[in-house]
C-alpha cells in the first residue's frame, strides 16, 4: 500500500506546485486541505485514519487528534522549530515520530528584537508618522547605550540577540531555567538575575523561551507589577508566554511604556483586541522569522526529515 502524506505547512503551501510532484516522486500520496494559518483538532480530525504522516505547521496535534490518527499516523514532520503545538508525550507513547529544525530562525528572529528596540529607543515609527501628519517635533529618544536589555530565554535566539545588543553597547540581563555556559556569559558580559530583578532592571524585555508548563503565562499580573517604569516588552517566542489580558491592562495603566509583539494567545489576532488601538503598541501577524534563505533551509529540511522518519531514502 502506497504511503499518503498531509501537507498543511502555510509556509509551503504558497508552492505547492514545487512540492507536491518531489513527494509524489518518492512515490507518496499527498493530500493538500485548506489552511488558515493552521489546522484545528476538528479540521484534523475530518483526515484522520487517511495519511501515515504530516508535514504540519502549529497544526494542533493534541492527544484526542493523535489517537484518533494512529494507528496509521507515523510521522509528524514540523516545518519550523517551535513544536508546542504537538502533545510529544501523547505522541511518543503511540509511537509516532515528532521532528523538526532546531535553530531554523535564529538569525532574523533576533534581528527582529534588535529592530524593535532600536525603534523604541529612537521612536522611528511615532516621528514619521508625526511628519506624514504635518507636524514638526521633535520626540525624546536614547542611545542604547544608555539602556538595559533583559532576556528572557538565553537559548540559540537570546543569544543571538544578547551578541548584537552587545554591539550597541547595552548593559545585558540574562535570565533562564538552564545553566548556561560560563564562557559566553564571561565572552559577552551578561550578568545572569533570577526574573523578577531583570524585570525590574531592564528598559526592554525580550520573550525568548520556549512555551511549556513552566512558561506559560510567565508574563503575568504578578510579573507585570515588578516591571521598571518605562520598560518596553517585546515577544517574539510564542503568544501564550504572555497572559494578554495582563499585558493589555499594564499597558493601559501605563506600568509598561509599550510593546512589540510579533505572537499572541489566538493568531490571528482578533480585530476587537484592543492592542490593534494602542499608539504605544508595535504589532506583527507572526512573521519574524521572515527570511526567504532560512525558509528554504527549513522546507528542505522538514522533507529530509519526513523521509527519513518513513524510511525512504532520499
Amino acid at each position: 500500500m502506497s504511503l499518503t502524506v498531509l501537507l498543511s505547512a502555510p509556509y509551503m503551501l504558497p508552492f505547492v506546485d514545487r512540492f507536491k510532484p518531489q513527494l509524489e516522486g518518492y512515490g507518496l500520496n499527498v493530500i493538500v486541505p485548506e489552511v488558515h494559518e493552521r489546522l484545528g483538532e476538528e479540521e484534523i480530525l475530518a483526515y484522520a485514519g487517511q495519511f501515515d504522516a504530516t508535514i504540519c505547521g502549529d497544526d494542533r496535534y493534541t492527544p484526542r487528534v493523535l489517537q484518533a490518527c494512529a494507528p496509521r499516523l507515523k510521522v509528524i514532520s514540523k516545518w519550523g522549530t517551535g513544536i508546542d503545538s504537538i502533545d510529544r508525550e501523547a505522541a511518543a507513547a503511540l509511537g509516532i515520530q515528532v521532528r523538526n529544525t532546531p535553530n531554523a530562525f535564529t538569525l532574523p528572529v533576533s534581528d527582529s528584537v534588535l529592530g524593535y528596540i532600536l525603534s523604541f529607543a529612537r521612536r522611528l515609527p511615532w516621528m514619521d508618522r508625526a511628519m506624514k501628519d504635518g507636524v514638526w517635533q521633535k520626540l525624546p529618544g536614547r542611545s542604547l547605550s544608555e539602556c538595559t536589555l533583559g532576556v528572557i530565554g538565553v537559548g540559540n535566539v537570546g543569544k543571538a540577540v544578547l551578541r548584537r545588543a552587545r554591539a550597541f553597547g547595552l548593559k545585558l540581563l540574562g535570565n533562564d531555567i538552564a545553566p548556561i555556559a560560563p564562557d559566553f556569559i564571561l565572552e559577552n558580559g551578561i550578568e545572569m538575575v533570577s526574573l523578577p530583578e531583570l524585570l525590574s532592571r531592564a528598559d526592554f524585555i525580550s520573550v525568548n523561551c520556549d512555551l511549556n508548563p513552566t512558561s506559560r503565562h510567565l508574563i503575568n499580573p504578578q510579573t507585570l507589577a515588578l516591571v521598571k517604569p518605562g520598560a518596553v516588552l517585546i515577544n517574539t517566542a510564542r503568544g501564550p508566554i504572555v497572559d494578554e489580558p495582563a499585558l493589555i491592562a499594564a499597558l493601559q495603566e501605563g506600568r509598561l511604556a509599550g510593546a512589540a509583539l510579533d505572537v499572541f494567545e489566538v493568531e490571528p489576532l482578533p480585530l476587537d483586541s484592543p492592542l490593534l488601538k494602542m499608539d504605544q503598541v508595535m504589532l506583527a501577524a507572526h512573521n519574524s522569522n521572515s527570511s526567504p534563505a532560512a525558509w528554504e533551509r527549513v522546507h528542505l529540511n522538514t522533507i529530509k526529515n519526513l523521509l527519513e522518519g518513513l524510511c525512504i531514502p532520499a
